[in-house]
């Protein structure tokens, strides 16, 4: 059992690292005032080739997986859960296509991802369906040969920027719940019929527009349905498989709420000497670092799980134990962190409050921390984890 990274691995960590310190995090908190999509962070990201590194060599990327995005979300998370909310992207919405899509559509719509020549949206949840996603109501009818999609959907990462969305859609009866009844399929910003509606208005992770995609009569032609007909399942493994490419944002927002706070204490004088030198900070500090370490660890066997084509139902347990941990650990240590500044971390004199306030989207997104809950029972239940 080997847990060093690959020599190409360590490399990316640390070009990564250089990154995040020169460039994201002098930038973090303008873009969280201004809100406006940082521009110069996508052009940086697809100069140093890293809106490719999930996407296989011979799709236009650098094969790096789903472990390199992983470390590479992580070092960019320790500054800013924006800018690493746009390298997830280039997984979400290309990897049902990365699953199950044919060449031609990995060639017109993967590829230009990687290249940095398009972005892309994850169309799933709606006003009314969010965990409960076979409660969706966007609906797929077929005429001719083509699909027509009507409906709206909506918390939408990116929606602004994409120039195209991976989008479900009922293909089945509008009630029903059966799951061959919802396909996937590749939608174009440009198509007639498709409208970006309301923007969110969010706690944090702001400069990355969260709003309504929504779709009138979209006309989609069968080419651009992604794998079969009735493909909910696709759904699920593309869900599956981003688990730990979430948990990494946690991590790294661990990391850097937990160094700035530990970096104050060294400093910050109190009764006769610093902060760092009570039992209790010490302590604290040691717990949350421990639990940092046992995160990354959950995390980085998750990718490597899913690199290996392992997001299937018997490996759901191990995938959401590290979304679970790793984002509920984000809130929590953005939290000691802020307290251990006292009144100066409330403040936006430093960084802590907008750690704080991006952290507890990541316990949401892409399936909230009770939904792993319940997948994680259901394996124990099943024995798809068990010990003996």
């Amino acid at each position: 059992m080997n847990f060093d990274l690959p020599a190409e691995l360590v490399d990316l960590q640390a070009t990564v690292r250089k990154l995040a310190q020169e460039r994201i995090a002098p930038r973090a908190r303008e873009i969280d005032v201004t809100e406006e999509y940082p521009e110069d962070l996508f052009e940086l990201f697809v100069e140093t080739g890293l809106t490719g590194l999930c996407v296989p060599e011979e799709h236009g990327g650098s094969g790096a997986g789903i472990l390199g995005l992983t470390i590479a979300i992580e070092e960019v998370a320790k500054y800013s859960n924006a800018a690493a909310l746009m390298l997830l992207l280039t997984r979400l919405p290309t990897g049902p296509v990365m699953i199950a899509g044919s060449d031609e559509l990995n060639r017109r719509y993967v590829t230009p991802v990687a290249t940095g020549d398009a972005r892309a949206a994850f169309g799933l949840s709606e006003s009314q369906a969010g965990s409960d996603v076979m409660g969706m109501r966007t609906k797929a009818v077929p005429d001719g040969d083509d699909w027509l999609i009507t409906g709206t959907k909506c918390w939408m990462s990116g929606v602004h920027q994409a120039d195209w969305y991976c989008v479900f859609a009922k293909t089945g009866p509008a009630d029903s719940r059966a799951h061959d009844s919802v396909t996937a399929f590749i939608v174009e910003r440009s198509w007639p019929g498709v409208e970006v509606g309301r923007t969110d208005r969010k706690m944090g992770v702001k400069g990355v527009d969260t709003g309504e995609l929504i779709l009138d009569g979209v006309r989609v032609p069968p080419g651009n349905v992604i794998g079969e007909i009735g493909g909910f399942r696709l759904a699920m493994l593309g869900l599956n498989s981003m688990r730990p490419i979430v948990a990494a944002r946690g991590i790294g927002l661990a990391e850097g709420a937990l160094m700035y706070a530990v970096d104050y204490v060294k400093q910050r004088e109190a009764f006769g000497q610093t902060i760092a030198d009570f039992q209790g900070i010490q302590w604290k500090i040691a717990e949350m670092a421990t639990e940092i370490e046992a995160a990354r660890l959950l995390t980085y066997r998750s990718a490597w799980m899913a690199d290996r084509g392992q997001f299937t139902k018997e490996w759901v347990p191990f995938l959401s134990m590290a979304k679970y941990y790793a984002t509920e650990l984000a809130v929590k240590v953005s939290g000691e962190a802020l307290q251990m500044l006292g009144a100066a971390g409330y403040m936006q004199d430093h960084p802590l409050e907008l750690y704080y306030r991006d952290a507890k989207q990541l316990t949401i997104v892409e399936g909230t921390s009770q939904v792993q809950l319940g997948l994680i029972a259901r394996g124990v239940l099943d024995r798809d984890l068990w010990w003996d």
